[in-house]
């Protein structure tokens, strides 16, 4: 599995930018298409919100890649 460090320059980023911004998808509205299909967890768990907030210490799965969120 892919490991990612995506450094948080702000309280929280939404769930499907996150996935834009670290390159899992090519744009945000694709990053809504894998929530929304059930491909992406956060801390294990299934998340089916889009613009979900995540914060430092999560952590995120989707299509074989691991983002680890940290504190900038």
């Amino acid at each position: 599995m892919q490991q990612v460090e995506f450094v948080l320059t702000r309280d929280h980023v939404a769930l499907c930018d996150l996935l834009k911004l670290t390159g899992v998808a090519d744009s945000g509205g694709q990053g809504k298409i894998m929530v929304a299909n059930g491909e992406v967890t956060v801390d294990g768990k299934s998340e089916s919100r889009k613009t979900a907030k995540i914060v430092a210490g999560q952590v995120v799965e989707c299509l074989g890649v691991r983002i680890r969120v940290v504190a900038g």
